[in-house]
């Protein structure tokens, strides 16, 4: 064959191979070149993530009030070259990286804000803030951890930023302020971050958070499909009775007795009216305030306590069986009472499918032996917002020394609450790995 037409078949050849690989999705050799960039640059940050971390500690904030934090995130984002926006829901920062090519969009959420604590824990950046809270002053402290929240996905943002020509897709960050809550008559959080945009121009075709957890060691990822975190309302019963002497209770209607008996009452609600089997449920008081003297039975009694759900079924059946057993009881005694529920955040539900598609990115990340299916939670978050609009999944991150017995550990919101950094770039890679690894297709 002569030179000419073998020369022709060869940029023939050539021209179809570009077709074909044009056609077809991301290269598995793309992904794993991706991926060990990703290893490397993560490496590098470590140091950074660690630093980020302890200058957000010793600077803490409460809800709607990150306005430090919320600048050093704007301000390292802006350096990336990454589209920002700042004052999402107040102090809320959100910012874009657009990939090297056309692929899907992937949220990755970090909550700011501390907590109304005093911290115990001796380390050279403690905390000394003291600010006022609900009219009251009080210490300030990351004793949930959302220091390292920011810290990681600081460090994921560079990682990822520096690799854009890698990605097929686009990535969001949003540095979101007050999951804690906030004072009366403020709103903010998840909530709010999407009622004002986070979640738009480009909307996300999946969210991924993280939480650091005290009940795992350092190095271990906990996960669980489906409802994962529960729903907390927040309910306030008054009740109403006529004020009267201690000494003649017949001349009156005693709010206090009447109160008692609605406390037993509410728990035959769990014990006896719910379905068990089904999901857990808690419906706890909290507190119980009235009267001022030992020998006047007052007029009111102020029941407040909080509803624990995984179900949204369960949710509703909840609020209506105690609202007809407290006017049962009230009617009963000849008092009335007030029952106001007040809505929290819906329960955390991980995506089945999306969960399971992860597990094995989890497990390259941090080692299967560290990757660990864990059971439901009581306590709630806020991240349960963004996956009411796209599947989404949150997870654990260990950061108890793994010397430390866990039942000895400080729980999250503890003032002893202490963090094993080293956890901390297992977060950051799990993160960035998760968004690696969907942008190329699971």
């Amino acid at each position: 064959m002569g030179k000419r037409h073998f020369g022709w078949i060869l940029a023939l050849g050539t021209s179809v191979g570009g077709l074909i690989a044009a056609a077809l999705p991301a290269h598995a050799g793309d992904r794993e070149t991706a991926q060990a960039t990703l290893d490397t640059r993560a490496a590098v940050e470590q140091p950074k993530i660690i630093a980020w971390r302890r200058d957000i500690h010793e600077h803490p904030e409460l809800g709607n009030q990150e306005t430090r934090t919320a600048a050093l995130v704007a301000k390292h984002l802006k350096s990336l070259g990454l589209e920002v926006r700042t004052g999402v829901a107040k102090t809320g920062v959100v910012a874009v990286l657009k990939g090297g090519k056309p692929g899907p969009v992937v949220a990755l959420r970090a909550d700011m804000d501390a907590l109304p604590v005093a911290e115990q824990v001796d380390v050279p950046f403690a905390s000394k803030v003291k600010t006022q809270y609900n009219g009251q002053e009080v210490g300030v402290m990351h004793a949930c951890g959302h220091d390292t929240h920011v810290a990681m996905l600081m460090g994921v943002a560079e990682v990822l930023a520096g690799m854009k020509d890698q990605l097929p897709g686009t990535v969001k960050f949003i540095f979101q302020p007050a999951e804690e809550g906030l004072p009366k008559g403020e709103v903010g959080g998840a909530e709010q971050m999407l009622k004002e945009g986070a979640f738009d121009n480009p909307k996300p075709d999946a969210v991924f958070g993280v939480h650091v957890i005290s009940t795992l060691h350092a190095g271990d990822v906990g996960y669980r499909p489906g409802p994962f975190m529960a729903a907390a309302d927040e309910f306030v019963i008054t009740v109403h009775g006529k004020q009267s002497h201690g000494a003649l209770p017949w001349t009156g209607v005693d709010p206090i007795v009447t109160a008692s008996q609605i406390v037993l009452g509410m728990q035959t609600i769990e014990s006896r009216q719910m379905e068990v089997i089904k999901e857990p449920s808690i419906l706890s008081v909290g507190s119980i305030h009235g009267g001022n003297r030992n020998n006047i039975i007052p007029d009111t009694v102020t029941l407040n306590g909080t509803i624990r759900t995984f179900d949204e079924g369960m949710r509703a059946d909840i609020d209506k069986r105690l609202r007809r057993t407290v006017a049962g009881i009230a009617e009963s005694a000849g008092a009335t009472a007030d029952v106001d529920i007040i809505k929290g955040y819906p329960v955390t539900i991980n995506n089945p499918e999306l969960t399971a598609k992860i597990v094995p990115t989890l497990q390259r990340v941090a080692g299967k032996e560290h990757v660990k299916l864990i059971d439901k939670v009581t306590p709630s978050e806020d991240f349960s917002f963004y996956e009411q609009q796209v599947p989404g999944v949150y997870l654990f991150v260990g950061i108890t020394p793994p010397e430390t017995d866990l039942s000895k550990a400080a729980s999250n919101h503890s003032p002893k609450f202490f963090v094993d950094e080293s956890g901390l770039i297992v977060g950051a890679r799990t993160l960035a790995h998760l968004t690696v690894d969907y942008l190329y297709g699971l």
